[in-house]
């Protein structure tokens, strides 16, 4: 679509400084670690991708500064590294691209540049993904008719580096003759969206108009909005969204409205150590942002400001989130109340989205060839991967449809269902969950199988004070009791002991561990699933590394 608002120019970063705009687009050339998180910090470049990839370049530079004779200061590198990750706290893709090349540090200035533009070919593949599932879902949402849309702040490859995510879906959307119009929130204080949206929306020829933030809600009331896309600066572990100040308001407004309220994002925003949004560190700017414009006052001197740059979504105002991996449903007429993809959603789409998940949990290394696997409930049957496939090739035809009832696979199918698949159906007739993983994740299955005592019974890892526990959606997150369950060679026989353990305890939580065979997770939504198996070896690796179940702090006096 558009080439990179990014790019590297004989050891300085070039892009376009943003403040300029829409008047005047001036190229900012960044040639040091200091204006690098300048332009962080004063918005020249802002938008949570862009920021990451602008931080990894920021690591480039002080790599290539502090390099004497071949030989790197790593101290002096890793320093400036936590400088630019610091720059601005919100966005997680800042600390993510940052830790990303931190790596390569020590293999010199051209490694880290290596890494680096990697990464920013990386974010316009995964962008153009994400946007082009987000305009698929908007029309399976919406009809194939002209769509009146809605979003907030800036999206596009000013705040990425190519293509964008809300307003790269508007742009596919575009490109298939689909949109009537978009309503441009001008976003207030800094004006992102009557600055830079209403920009690159002329410059792509998109019909929109621009509005007051104020007057959203009152523009779905009168029948202008099919559906509102935004972007994100960060989604926790529970689904909760952190993107521009006045989204959160676009959501309740949406909300009461009925209207789709869609998260576009990659992948890398996705903040899975974090449990919830009441975690985010949610940055207050300068009061004169508020106090005035363009250097021309509009409040009585010294008056108190309250300028929170973000605000916090609840996952519950969600309708979906989507990455580059696929669609994350909520809230949708083709889903039921708990987000389970119901008769009217094709296995095909379900199918799709599992095989993104395989592929991306083969990636870490969690479904190491054939092993685990992931289904997602389709009213009375399950879809799970199929037997004896790499976890890195699946496609949405590799997936087999099984009863819930008694795993029995429905006629007409080639492949074979998974060997654990009775694990899965066990969770389904004991639980209301929409989707279940399985996967051999290290800390966590090496911490099931040292915690497991010998004998046929079901141990139990009684696990307390550790913030993570805060995303397996307990009644009480202060501590948790994981079953640990047998490895029999007949995973039918596992299969039962989950089923009847599951029904004699009504309150277990949606995780247990299998004896050197891995770890069980689910959820309402396939998202919800993969997320709590993320923080459940985060939270194992934590526990392996203090070797403390028990993280409350002791009282010392």
């Amino acid at each position: 679509m558009d080439d990179s608002s990014l790019t590297w120019d004989d050891g300085a970063l070039l892009t376009i400084d943003q403040r300029g705009l829409p008047h005047e687009a001036r190229e900012l050339r960044l040639g040091t670690v200091d204006q690098v998180i300048d332009a962080i910090t004063t918005l020249a470049i802002r938008g949570a991708p862009a920021i990451g990839i602008a931080g990894a370049f920021g690591v480039v530079i002080a790599t290539r500064a502090h390099t004497a004779d071949g030989v790197v200061d790593e101290a002096a590198v890793q320093a400036e590294a936590d400088r630019i990750a610091a720059a601005r706290p919100t966005a997680v893709n800042l600390a993510w691209a940052v830790e990303r090349v931190r790596g390569r540090i020590a293999d010199g200035a051209d490694a880290v540049l290596a890494e680096t533009l990697d990464l920013l070919a990386e974010d316009g593949r995964v962008n153009l993904a994400a946007a082009t599932h987000a305009a698929d879902l908007v029309q399976r949402l919406c009809g194939d008719g002209q769509l009146r849309l809605l979003t907030h702040c800036n999206t596009g490859r000013l705040a990425t580096s190519a293509v964008g995510t809300a307003i790269g879906a508007l742009r596919v959307l575009h490109e298939r003759g689909a949109v009537a119009d978009v309503i441009v929130d001008e976003t207030r204080p800094l004006l992102q969206g009557a600055r830079l949206t209403a920009w690159e929306l002329a410059e792509a020829g998109i019909p929109h108009r621009l509005t007051i933030d104020s007057a959203a809600a009152w523009a779905m009331a009168t029948g202008q909005v099919d559906a509102v896309l935004v972007g994100a600066d960060r989604i926790t572990a529970n689904g909760d969204v952190a993107n521009k100040i006045g989204t959160f308001t676009l959501a309740l407004a949406a909300r009461h409205h009925g209207i789709p309220f869609l998260v576009v994002a990659p992948e890398s925003t996705r903040d899975t150590a974090m449990a919830t949004g009441a975690q985010i560190v949610v940055e207050q700017r300068a009061a004169a942002e508020v106090t005035g414009f363009g250097g021309v006052s509009t409040a009585p001197a010294g008056t108190p400001v309250f300028n929170p740059a973000f605000d916090v979504t609840p996952a519950d105002l969600v309708t979906a989130v989507v990455t580059e991996n696929g669609v994350v449903y909520r809230n949708s007429d083709r889903f039921d109340e708990r987000g389970r993809a119901t008769t009217t959603d094709t296995a095909a789409e379900q199918g799709t989205a599992i095989a993104a998940t395989a592929r991306q949990l083969y990636e870490r290394g969690w479904m190491p060839g054939t092993a685990g696997n992931i289904s997602v409930r389709i009213d009375e049957d399950a879809l799970i991967t199929a037997s004896g496939l790499s976890k890195g090739e699946l496609t949405e035809r590799d997936t087999v449809l099984v009863a819930v009832a008694d795993t029995t696979p429905r006629p007409g199918q080639s492949r074979k269902p998974s060997a654990e698949t009775s694990i899965h159906t066990a969770v389904y007739r004991t639980r209301q969950a929409g989707a279940v993983v399985h996967v051999h994740s290290p800390f966590a299955t090496a911490l099931a199988t040292t915690a497991a005592r010998p004998g046929d019974s079901v141990d139990t890892l009684r696990i307390t004070g550790y913030e993570l526990l805060k995303g397996f959606g307990l009644a009480d997150p202060a501590t948790v009791a994981v079953p640990v369950f047998p490895n029999w060679p007949e995973v039918a026989r596992i299969g039962a002991d989950i089923e009847t353990y599951l029904r004699d305890h009504p309150a277990a939580p949606p995780i247990l561990f299998i004896t050197g065979h891995g770890i069980t997770t689910w959820g309402d939504t396939l998202a919800q699933a993969r997320d709590r198996a993320e923080c459940l070896e985060a939270l194992c690796e934590l526990i392996t590394r203090t070797g403390r179940t028990d993280a409350t702090p002791l009282e010392i006096g």
